[in-house]
Parts: structure tokens; sequence; C-alpha cells
């Protein structure tokens, strides 16, 4: 599998930690397979150099500078897409000059689009990874082929369910909504990241066994080479942390004092806000549920608060040793730990991957974007985890008490091992993820270095009438 010289990827992350993580483990797995790896970022939440001393670091200058970004908006997107243009264009003008033939491709987040413009001013491969599930994006495309089917809405429409897209309901909608529609401009946005434009294939941190019907669909759609190589935390030979923010070690002590299959993990990522309000809430469930707890509350993760001191007066002090709350963890670690029962999740689709790996079963407390379509299939269709639909202390108690106690969580937590299982077999040397990784490698090393300029890259990887030999997501026996 390894390529028999060193070629060289260029990988553009998006500047979020969810998108940040999949972009460095994708960068660990293509390094395993004989590539060096350049990894062009924006200067707003820079890397942990130190953490990969296998890789090459490139900055951007990302014209962020007077932006809130730790909620982007449309505008600060754009506006970093349109800064970062020149400073890559430049970077890789030098590489080519300096490399000549040993840069093999661009791959870039869909966040970035603006690499696509760059790759095909200088006649360079691009490849687009996808940091969230088929199941999300294959919603999304099916909205964008007729909005007017879906927007607007009423109030009174939340709960119905999505025309085509069970089991999604209109609240699941996985779009940015105002007042039950999408203004033109996020609408327009939101085409412009699922366009893959002259790109030749596309990576997703996915399994084929998972999702296979939505992959099919949606390569009928983008009509190039699919590479599903999920899950990246599992193919990932090395396990640097990816974490911008400082993780907090001692709560993996506090675990090992814990009883085997005894503790609730909570914790809503790293960009999800909530209001005092749902803090509040979630406290007296955690503490009424009489289960132990491990907590992270985000600095700045609570409006109007920078930590845990919007908490009940005493709380730490009541919960005792049963609890503990920390700032952030080495979250990979903590669901990995055998203390670990239940995972209170906001269902970001790294948190999703990560804690199927390790077996544990979920409360689904979605916030936006492609979480909301992830706590649906979680739910209702994998059936590896309870879908939190009120965030009030007795429901939280409940639904907590039902994970951790009942029946009906021995069920749920009896399917996330087999859905475990079917990922490992998809990792083995006959497995689907291993087989896709392999092509991959394959397809990367024989991209040609330029690409004709009077040949569009989509035909020539794949017309619209035709399917490649090596059409990746194909069903395999």
């Amino acid at each position: 599998m390894k390529v028999e010289r060193k070629q060289s990827v260029v990988l553009v992350p998006y500047l979020l930690q969810g998108h940040l993580t999949p972009m460095l483990q994708l960068g660990n797995i293509l390094h395993s397979q004989g590539f060096s790896v350049i990894v062009a970022h924006t200067e707003y939440n820079t890397p942990n150099y130190s953490n990969h001393p296998q890789f090459v670091f490139h900055s951007m200058d990302d014209g962020l500078k007077g932006f809130d970004m730790s909620f982007p908006s449309v505008k600060s997107i754009h506006c970093m897409n349109e800064s970062c243009k020149v400073p890559l264009r430049n970077y890789l003008v030098r590489m080519m000059e300096e490399e000549g033939d040993q840069l093999a491709c661009i791959i870039y987040d869909n966040v970035m689009f603006f690499v696509d413009d760059v790759a095909t001013q200088l006649k360079l491969p691009s490849i687009v990874l996808r940091t969230f599930s088929a199941a999300c994006m294959h919603s999304m495309v099916t909205i964008f082929q007729q909005p007017e089917k879906y927007f607007p809405f009423e109030d009174s429409q939340l709960l119905d369910p999505l025309p085509e897209l069970r089991p999604l309901r209109f609240k699941d909608v996985p779009i940015h909504v105002i007042n039950n529609t999408v203004p033109e401009p996020v609408l327009d946005f939101y085409k412009r990241i699922n366009d893959i434009g002259s790109s030749v294939a596309t990576i997703w941190n996915t399994m084929q066994d998972l999702e296979n019907s939505m992959l099919l669909r949606l390569q009928k759609h983008y009509k190039v080479p699919f590479f599903p190589i999920g899950p990246f935390p599992k193919m990932v030979p090395l396990a640097s942390s990816t974490s911008i923010l400082e993780e907090d070690n001692s709560c993996i002590e506090w675990l090992d004092r814990q009883t085997p299959n005894s503790v609730l993990y909570v914790s809503l990522g790293s960009l999800v806000r909530i209001d005092e309000k749902e803090l509040i809430e979630t406290a007296w469930g955690l503490a009424n549920s009489d289960q132990p707890f491990l907590w992270v509350i985000r600095p700045g993760s609570v409006s109007g608060f920078q930590c845990a001191e919007a908490l009940p007066d005493g709380y730490e002090e009541m919960v005792g040793e049963r609890g503990r709350i920390v700032k952030w963890a080495p979250q990979k670690q903590v669901l990995a730990h055998p203390a670990i029962a239940g995972f209170f999740t906001h269902c970001g689709w790294n948190s999703t991957l990560e804690s199927i790996c390790e077996q544990v079963p979920m409360i689904c407390r979605p916030s936006l974007a492609d979480q909301l379509v992830n706590a649906r299939y979680l739910s209702q269709i994998y059936k590896v985890g309870f879908e939190l639909e009120v965030m009030e202390r007795t429901v939280i108690e409940k639904t907590i008490r039902k994970l951790m106690l009942s029946e009906e969580g021995k069920d749920v937590k009896k399917r996330v091992v087999d859905m475990k299982q079917n990922i490992v077999a998809a990792m083995q040397i006959d497995g689907t993820s291993h087989k896709n990784l392999k092509d991959l490698v394959d397809f990367i090393s024989a991209l040609p270095s330029r690409l004709p300029p009077a040949t569009p890259v989509v035909g020539a990887i794949m017309s619209s009438n035709h399917t490649p030999s090596k059409c990746i997501i194909e069903s395999r026996s």
C-alpha cells in the first residue's frame, strides 16, 4: 500500500476544532502511507506544531482580525476565503518551483472553497474532504435541489417529517434557519460549500458499511470517485492530540477511581453555547440521577459566563466525589476508559464516531447544523442513543437513568457494541475502509502533476454517463 516515492499532499483545513481534527487525522493516515504532508492553515486556531512533528506547516493571512470567530458568520467565512487566496497561491507556486511534480494534490475542507479557484488557476488536482456524515450531506443536497419545497415553513410543522428525508423533521434542517426560512445569502453560502467545483474526488470520514445507500445517491449527484475511509479516529496510526484547547488530564485519574461502566460523560463540544437556564437544568438533572458524571463546561460555552460560576451555589460540594467538572477533557481517552457507560453529547460527527468506536451509547442533545441530523439517525435509525427533546431537569434525570439503568438502555448498549464490531471489520485487511484507503493512495499517486488546461477536471475522472472502474463505494462481496 505504500507509495514508491515521496509525493507531497497539501492539506487546507477549516479553522474550527470539529473540522481541524479530521483533517489532521487524515494527514496522519496519508503520512503513514508514505506521503509528505504540508498543512496550510489560517492564523486563527493555529494547530500545535509540536504535536505533529511529521508535518510541514504554513500559516496563511486569513483576514479575520476584528471578527468574533467563537461562532463564525457567513460574512467572516467569505472574508477568510477571499483573504487566503493569494497567500495559498503564492505558497503553492513556490512549492511547484522547488518540488516540481512531487506535489500530488491539494486536499481541502469544503468550507475552504477558495482552494478550488486556486487549484484550477494553477492546474493542480484537488480533492474535497467531507468532515460530516453522508446522511447530513444528502439532506442538504436534497433540500437545495428544491428549496421552495421546504422553505418557508410554519411553527406548526416543526415536528412534521421532511419530504423525502425520513427520519428528519422540519426542526432538524441542518441549515441556519431564520424565522422558518433561509435568507438568500445563507442559501447561496451553503450551496457554495456543497459544490465541489473542479475537484477530482471526495474523501469521507465515514464507513461504506454504515452509509452505503447515502454515498451511492451522492455519488450519482457529484459524479466523481468517493473514498469513505473512516472512522478517522481508528484509522489514525498516531495518537497525537489535535485539540486547540488545553486538556485537563487529571480527569483520567478521577475516572480510574470509579467503578467500571458507571460514569456518564457530558460534553457539548467546542462550539455549542447554552444559556444559564439550560446549565441549571442540566446540573440538577445530573445531580438527581444519582449517577457518577464527568462534565465538561468549556470557557465561554454558557452565555454571559466564563465557565462554571453559573452553577448553583455549593453544587460541586453537594455532588462531591460522584461528579467531576473540567474545562476541557482528552475526549478520546475518556470515551475509551472502562469507567464510561454513556455519553451526553451534542452529536457532532467527530464525537459521534469516537463514541461508536468505543461502544459508548449516547444521550443526544443537538444544537445546530449536522448535529441535528446525526441525533435523529442515532436515536431513530441506528437506535444507539436517546434524544433529549426537552431540556428540563426531570426529563434529563429520567433519560440518564434510562440509559444507565434500564433494560432499554442495555438494548442500546448492545446495538452500539454491534456497530463497533462492524467498524472493526471494515478496518481489517479485507474490510471496506482498508480497501478504500489503498484505492485512495493509488488514486493520488496516479494523478497527473498538472492538469491539461483544456480538459475539464470532473470529465477527466468520470463523465456524467460513465462509472469509473474503481467506483470506491460499490458493494463488495
